[in-house]
């Protein structure tokens, strides 16, 4: 799995599903315009349905549900987390990052652009909420 960096400050919901894709974070960008999902606005980032509906659109099958956090070795082969969940007004936020059961051992792919390693495994630093898992990749190249 290739991680994509996002471009935007708050793209990580775009990214995160660029990576699952196996998209430029440019084509998922242009793919979530078109089904009036933005990167600015905060329900990327405080609503799960823009990022289900950007994944439905790369034919990327999740579960319906998230599930509760409880560790790490509970948490499937492959995952969307929400981790830095806070609450801003009453309303919960939260950044996108991919889990992944890679061949190297389990790792975080975080598409913060800041970061100097988007590929973690510092898991005693983050602190997930829930996750979602991904139950299946179906991408047709050049969507």
């Amino acid at each position: 799995m290739k991680l994509v960096v996002q471009c935007e400050r708050t793209g990580c919901g775009i990214a995160s599903v660029a990576t699952l894709a196996g998209v430029s974070y440019a084509q998922a960008k242009q793919a979530a315009n078109r089904l009036g999902i933005f990167a600015e606005d905060p329900r990327l980032w405080s609503e799960t349905q823009p990022v289900r509906d950007l994944m439905t659109h790369f034919r990327i099958r999740a579960a319906n549900r998230e599930t509760p956090f409880v560790s790490w070795t509970a948490l499937p082969e492959v995952a969307l987390l929400a981790i830095k969940w806070h609450r801003e007004k009453g309303r919960g936020f939260w950044h996108w990052v991919v889990f992944w059961r890679s061949p190297g051992g389990p790792v975080v792919l975080d598409p913060k652009q800041a970061l100097r390693r988007h590929i973690r495994t510092d898991f005693g630093r983050m602190k997930p909420k829930w996750w979602i898992k991904i139950e299946r990749v179906t991408v047709e190249r050049g969507r």
